[in-house]
């Protein structure tokens, strides 16, 4: 897709991070966006912005955990809207769990399982077969992430088992939809080449009554991005991040170039997914790659 003048975009989790960047840069250039999130607030406020700015902007509350409310939000893009062209399955929360698996409050696997997988699904099962339908160039942009899709992080075995499902889900609607040699395309889009400096830590804001965790129970103590740079001095290592914004800007071109793989990477990110195939290939033990 190579012009963004009046398409609309829909995009969940639109409200901060990489979703608002998203929906600022696709504004600047003439795109439409429906913002969803969870966050009233940041909703409201983010939806201010993006007029104030000239942008054409609606939003509308989501729970990507409901497939109700997502077909609600589908529902607003083509009944009330005239039609979607681009949908960035983007909304995703991080549990914040610390310490060992097996000690894990459930409710922190419910949660992050609900939002990041169910939620992908929900929008899949809501919005594909009215892209499809439409029979127009279009896109499903997925947001995944490395730390899942291509390494395992030990100390956020949730994050990682969710975006693991996030990318085979992903990866097999692609090879569906071009086999069909349908006119909507899918994307992977990853965040990066490092970490994103996001809300993603400080997800508990969003946590649903029903799945607080339990008094006592464990955690990382990762509530933002500055925590994690701090803990990183500690051990004598440096946190590089990246902006969503800079996120935003490789979104758009991926989608120029027609790629699947939305995917920059730095070197150190590359060696250590190399060092990962090699040793499946080789069947030797694994090794635990190291955050910095």
């Amino acid at each position: 897709m190579q012009n963004f003048k009046d398409k609309l975009a829909v995009i969940t989790g639109g409200a901060s991070g990489v979703g608002r960047s998203i929906a600022f840069a696709l504004g600047v250039e003439g795109g439409r966006v429906l913002i969803a999130d969870v966050d009233k607030g940041a909703l409201e406020s983010t939806l201010i912005e993006l007029k104030e700015k000239g942008i054409d902007a609606h939003a509308i509350f989501c729970d990507v955990s409901s497939a109700d409310s997502v077909n609600a939000l589908a529902a607003k893009a083509f009944d009330e809207l005239g039609g979607a062209h681009l949908v960035f399955a983007n909304a995703g929360i991080g549990a914040g769990e610390g310490g060992a698996m097996w000690e894990y409050a459930m409710q922190d696997w419910q949660w992050a399982f609900n939002v990041n997988v169910w939620g992908v699904v929900n929008s899949i099962n809501a919005f594909m077969p009215r892209l499809m339908a439409q029979e127009q160039e279009a896109h499903m942009i997925i947001t995944g992430s490395g730390n899942g899709a291509f390494l395992m992080l030990p100390d956020s075995p949730i994050y990682t088992a969710t975006k693991a499902s996030v990318q085979a889900i992903t990866e097999t609607l692609y090879y569906q939809v071009s086999a069909a040699q349908d006119k909507v395309k899918v994307n992977a889009l990853f965040p990066g080449p490092h970490v994103v400096d996001t809300g993603l830590f400080d997800s508990d804001r969003v946590r649903p009554k029903e799945l607080e965790k339990a008094e006592g129970a464990l955690d990382s103590g990762i509530h933002s991005v500055e925590d994690m740079r701090r803990m990183m001095e500690e051990f004598g290592m440096e946190l590089n991040t990246t902006h969503p914004d800079e996120v935003a800007q490789t979104a758009l071109q991926g989608l120029r170039d027609e790629k699947f793989w939305i995917s920059p990477m730095n070197e150190d990110t590359e060696a250590k997914i190399t060092t990962r195939i090699e040793s499946i290939l080789a069947r030797t033990n694994p090794v635990a790659p190291s955050l910095g």
